[in-house]
């Protein structure tokens, strides 16, 4: 039996999953306490970040942007749905499509939870330093339009 070549790399998906869970840690609590998933913040992030659309955010741009299989996204906004979070309507401009938004609870939510989230961020801008800080979301964002040129070529550069 062969050998595998060895790895000269570290394990680069491992670490950014790593990296995530710790970040994680510091937010799930404040997710529990207000009864929300991981997936259904992600839902209400994107919903709280597009609040100025009148015409609310299609479910395939929710998808994309939380980062959610469109069954699963079903699902979660089933459930969010029932909770009184969003609301679903289909787009006046293509029936055959389905746009999101937040209810009023939901945006109160989003604007409790963004306190909890940001004083984070700036807890970590702390200990990082806010050039190490800008040094890592310019990292990843390098990273991810390496690996997917045409789908962040012309996406802003942003904090988070």
């Amino acid at each position: 039996m062969t050998r595998p070549a060895p790895f000269t790399h570290r394990n680069l998906p491992r670490l950014l999953l790593e990296a995530r869970e710790a970040v994680m840690q510091h937010t799930r609590p404040s997710l529990r306490g207000h009864g929300l998933s991981d997936q259904q913040w992600r839902v209400l992030r994107v919903l709280g970040e597009h609040a100025g659309d009148s015409g609310g955010v299609e479910t395939g741009r929710v998808a994309r942007e939380a980062f959610l299989l469109g069954p699963s996204l079903t699902g979660v906004l089933t459930r969010m749905e029932r909770d009184g979070l969003i609301e679903r309507s289909r787009c006046p401009e293509d029936a055959r499509r389905t746009v999101v938004r937040a209810t009023a609870e939901g945006l109160r939510l989003v604007g409790a939870l963004s306190s909890t989230i940001e004083a984070h961020y700036a807890w970590m801008e702390a200990r990082l330093g806010k050039a190490r800080l800008a040094q890592l979301y310019a990292l990843l964002d390098d990273v991810i339009a390496l690996e997917q040129p045409d789908a962040v070529a012309n996406a802003p550069r942003s904090a988070a």
